[in-house]
């Protein structure tokens, strides 16, 4: 699944899907929000659309109740929400770059200020430019799904399941923003927040959706927990490049989430040990040199938060794996965490 092959078939399939959807309808003018979201979307590696059509592939059987094609529509539908959230969580943070190039608001902002708008104006007008082009696309992910030619009842499930993950998401998002306020939470907290921002709309929606179309509705409580497990492992791993990866590997930077002060699960457990005083004084720092931020790495390795949270994520991706085996989905699950056991297991 991940680092797919450009040969794969299943990749190209998602890809088609992906651009037919973002080039399909006639919307007036072809509205410069529409255009801005067609271009920024490409680059992505369409996780989402890859784990609902693995899953279906694994679950459908001979005569599934929704053919594949219908399938494929919903994925590209769920690609169409990530996109959606993406462009939203560039506003919340500010951000006017996504994948190393301009997003919708930095498309927006930079052509307010060619034409002689200030730097605030600027940035206000990429603002509302991101917010809007964000609801756009949360509208057209909906239809997608409302059109994609189900039956009637397993359209519902669709839609059912979508409304549950975009309000949780909602919420996980505004949780996350509030763990930025100031303090920091405990353990759960951040776990919770993790779970609710990442895990439901990235892995547990796409495999419920699966379950749905192939008809295997009985698997529901299953893969919500696949799901939770792969989600929150996915995230612990993506806390952890956030600091001490290399960006030149990663694609991300392995300073904002210090200098920003982010209280993610890494950082909460660092909270109450005998390094938090010190800790503490060099989170949130927004200009923190170089020293600052080695520092701060060497105090999460040293009070034991990297080891715990490399251990959790282990964890988490060797349940997805047993219980990806027990619901049929063990390859969708290998596939998923394989590679950080392998890294977690030569690290040990």
């Amino acid at each position: 699944m991940q680092g797919s092959s450009p040969d794969d078939p299943v990749a190209r399939v998602v890809e088609g899907a992906v651009q037919r959807l973002l080039d399909d309808g006639d919307r007036p003018d072809d509205t410069r929000l529409w255009h801005a979201l067609r271009g920024t979307s490409r680059g992505g590696k369409r996780l989402r659309p890859r784990l609902l059509l693995d899953a279906y592939d694994a679950l459908a059987g001979a005569a599934p109740p929704e053919p594949r094609d219908v399938a494929v529509r919903v994925a590209a539908a769920l690609e169409l929400l990530h996109h959606a959230f993406l462009v939203h969580d560039d506003v919340i943070d500010g951000a006017d770059t996504r994948r190393g190039r301009p997003n919708v608001a930095g498309v927006h902002a930079a052509q307010a200020l060619e034409s002689g708008a200030s730097a605030r104006q600027a940035e206000d007008y990429g603002a509302a430019a991101g917010i809007l082009a964000g609801d756009l696309a949360l509208a057209a992910a909906v239809r997608a799904v409302a059109l994609c030619g189900a039956s009637p009842a397993a359209t519902e499930q669709l839609l059912d399941v979508v409304d549950e993950a975009m309000h949780l998401t909602a919420d996980g998002e505004l949780a996350d923003v509030r763990l930025s306020l100031g303090g920091c939470a405990d353990l759960d907290e951040t776990l919770r927040t993790a779970e609710r921002k990442t895990a439901v709309y990235s892995f547990q929606l796409p495999l419920r959706a699966a379950v749905i179309l192939a008809g295997r509705e009985d698997l529901d409580e299953g893969v919500r927990r696949l799901g939770r497990d792969l989600g929150l492992a996915f995230q612990l791993r993506d806390d952890l490049d956030g600091v001490f990866g290399d960006p030149a590997e990663t694609g991300k930077s392995n300073a904002s989430d210090l200098r920003e002060g982010k209280c993610t699960p890494l950082v909460a457990l660092a909270h109450g040990t005998s390094a938090w005083g010190e800790l503490s004084t060099l989170l949130g720092d927004p200009d923190a040199g170089d020293a600052e931020l080695r520092r701060a790495r060497e105090l999460l390795e040293a009070c034991g938060a990297r080891a715990a949270v490399e251990t959790l994520a282990a964890d988490l991706e060797r349940d997805a794996v047993a219980l990806g085996l027990a619901l049929g989905l063990g390859e969708l699950a290998e596939n998923v965490a394989g590679a950080h056991l392998t890294r977690a297991s030569s690290a040990a």
